[in-house]
Parts: structure tokens; C-alpha cells; sequence
């Protein structure tokens, strides 16, 4: 998933409720007000553009020449969550991991994105769910032509500074593998002052190519080696967002 920046828009969970009567005086209920939030997570992300992906410098992906798909424009990617600290109201998020994968389309110029589907690990309760899902509205503040949440799945999450290793249903459903990209150090490469999405705070792009990102179930599976991989790490409230 890259980090063009498309405009900050507001995602609304909100329910409202009408009041029936309105003609003997009774009122309409506005918008429940929505809960304080904050989420610091880090993601392993990937995707079939090549490295560093242009999709942060361009309203389109880059062309996959040579790998069957001849001028077709497209960012497939696999972005493994981990939630370091946060809450949604009194929801502690801390702890919870969960997987979105799909393609961002050909073209984005208007903040139309393809498709993407939500997984979450088994051990994510229905309460974090919420929280979850009305974050992600802010973090990817997007239109996507298809968005579904799938079937729970075993999740694996591990990283250092070297290798980075995410997994679905133990790499049957989904699977990322990064490696660090050697630089004039043994200290990973790390582009700063890039914006992520719709994230004000990042600490920064740690460039890790994949050795393999896969999603490997539904109607739209895909697979590729040697492109686009990095590991961040971002801050967002609901303070950051303008409503």
C-alpha cells in the first residue's frame, strides 16, 4: 500500500437515529458523537511494484514489464499490521493484529482505489474490531470500488532490523517476507519525511525488498519476488482528524 496522499477526508461511524412524531414537536437526534481514538502500529507491507514504488510520486502504479502483464498498470500489496498501543473509547488496541491486502488499481488521480480485503487474527475481539475499521477509514481515507472483511485467519508477526515475516493461516492464505536492503552500514536504509497515507506521524520507510508477498485465496490471487517491501511505523489520533 503506498503513500500518495489523497485529500483528508473524515469517515463517518455514526449512527443516527430519527425520532418519529416530529410534527407534535418531538426533535431529531444528530450523530452519536464518536469515541476518542489513538493507534501506534507498525506494518510489514509489500507490494508488486518495483522498489522504491512509485505510487508515492505518481497518481498511478508502475507498468509490470516482463512479468506477463505487458503494460498493465497495477499495486497489489499485502500489509501486515501489529498494534503497538492504543484505544478505541475504552477499548484497549494493544496487541491486536490484522492483514489488508489488495490492489490499488490502475489509476488513483481522484482517490478511487480497486479493491482490498480486511483479516483479522482470531485473537481481535468484536470491541477491537470497531475500533479497528473506524481507524483504517483515516488511515487509508480512500474509496475503494470493493472492500469486504474475510474469514478470521492465524496470524504470524515477526520482525528485526535484518528480516521481517507476516503470515496467514501459516502462508496458505497470505505470506511476507522481507529482507533488509544493504546500505553503506549494517544500520537499515530509511527514507524520512514521506507521508504515509492519511498518517501525520510516521518514523520513517525502512526499506526491505520482499522475497516473496502473496495472497493466495479469493477470486483475484497473486504472487511476486524481489519488488517493493518496507516495514513503518505510524502515530494517528483522533485529534489528527478534521470531522
Amino acid at each position: 500500500m503506498k503513500g500518495w496522499k489523497p485529500p483528508l477526508r473524515a469517515v463517518a461511524f455514526a449512527v443516527v437515529t430519527i425520532v418519529t412524531g416530529i410534527a407534535m414537536g418531538t426533535t431529531v437526534a444528530g450523530p452519536a458523537k464518536a469515541p476518542a481514538w489513538k493507534m501506534n502500529a507498525s506494518i510489514i507491507e509489500a507490494c508488486s511494484c518495483p522498489m522504491f514504488c512509485q505510487c508515492y510520486f505518481a497518481t498511478k502504479p508502475a507498468a509490470h514489464h516482463g512479468s506477463g502483464h505487458g503494460e498493465e498498470h497495477f499495486c497489489r500489496f499485502n500489509n501486515a499490521f501489529k498494534v503497538n498501543s492504543g484505544s478505541y473509547g475504552d477499548t484497549n488496541l494493544a496487541g491486536a493484529m490484522f492483514w489488508v491486502a489488495g490492489d490499488l488499481g490502475g489509476e488513483f488521480s481522484k482517490g478511487e482505489m480497486d479493491w482490498a480485503v480486511l483479516t483479522f487474527d482470531p485473537s481481535v475481539t468484536e470491541a477491537q474490531r470497531k475500533g479497528i475499521s473506524a481507524i483504517l477509514g483515516q488511515v487509508y481515507p480512500v474509496k475503494w470500488n470493493s472492500f469486504t472483511v474475510a474469514k478470521d485467519s492465524k496470524m504470524e508477526w515477526a520482525a528485526n532490523k535484518d528480516r521481517a515475516v507476516a503470515k496467514l493461516d501459516g502462508g496458505k492464505t497470505a505470506e511476507v517476507a522481507l529482507v533488509r536492503f544493504p546500505g553503506m552500514t549494517d544500520d537499515p536504509i530509511v527514507i524520512k519525511n514521506l507521508r504515509y497515507w492519511g498518517v501525520p506521524r510516521n518514523d520513517g520507510f525502512v526499506l526491505m525488498p520482499n522475497e516473496v508477498e502473496a495472497y493466495r485465496v479469493g477470486a483475484k490471487p497473486f504472487e511476486f519476488k524481489g519488488t517493493n517491501g518496507f516495514m513503518i511505523t505510524f502515530d494517528i489520533s483522533s485529534s489528527d482528524v478534521k470531522m
